[in-house]
């Protein structure tokens, strides 16, 4: 229940430009903590929910596929839906665009419930330097790949971080699949 799942071309290059200007049509909110909280030093980056833009149904249908077969094949959880809209982050050097070390639980209707995470670097890694993730799965870090289309899939639960954008901008698109509460 600790693995950091890794599936190289999960989006193609193409669902990638199509994910970023959908994001880029729609003006961005500031991002925030669970709660709507807004914290500089912790979060910066600017957040636009996919549910929110015209024409985006598509992503969600290929994200139930791409969660579905992993947790079929690797973390074998109980899930039950997508309660939340997916996210496109963009993380700009301009604001030194980062999330520091946190898990996705939390408190909340939806926070509680969250079973599996998963990240889509939609960006070439060719566009900016920094913007790492980084996942805590247990006594190392462990950096996801930078390669664009790239999902990484991790129990909610663990710790991960995004370093700070020093050149450039990262988009990268987050969803979480929900499930009943751990006990």
């Amino acid at each position: 229940m600790i693995t950091v799942h890794t599936i190289p071309g999960a989006f193609s290059p193409h669902d990638c430009d199509r994910i970023v200007a959908l994001a880029r049509s729609t003006p961005p909110r500031d991002a925030g903590l669970v709660g709507q909280t807004t914290q500089h030093d912790i979060r910066r980056a600017d957040l636009v929910w996919i549910d929110d833009v015209p024409g985006a149904e598509w992503v969600m249908d290929r994200i139930i596929d791409v969660i579905t077969a992993a947790n079929r094949d690797v973390f074998d959880v109980a899930l039950r839906e997508f309660g939340e809209s997916a996210q496109v982050a963009r993380y700009g050097a301009e604001r030194a665009g980062h999330f520091d070390w946190h898990s996705d639980i939390g408190t909340g209707l939806w926070a509680t419930q969250r079973k599996l995470t998963m990240v889509v670097q939609l960006s070439d890694p060719a566009d900016y330097d920094g913007g790492q993730l980084q996942v805590w799965p247990s006594n190392t870090v462990v950096t996801a790949s930078p390669d664009r289309g790239t999902a990484t899939l991790f129990p909610s639960y663990l710790l991960h971080r995004v370093t700070p954008v020093t050149a450039g901008e990262r988009y990268s698109l987050t969803i979480w699949a929900h499930g009943p509460r751990y006990r």
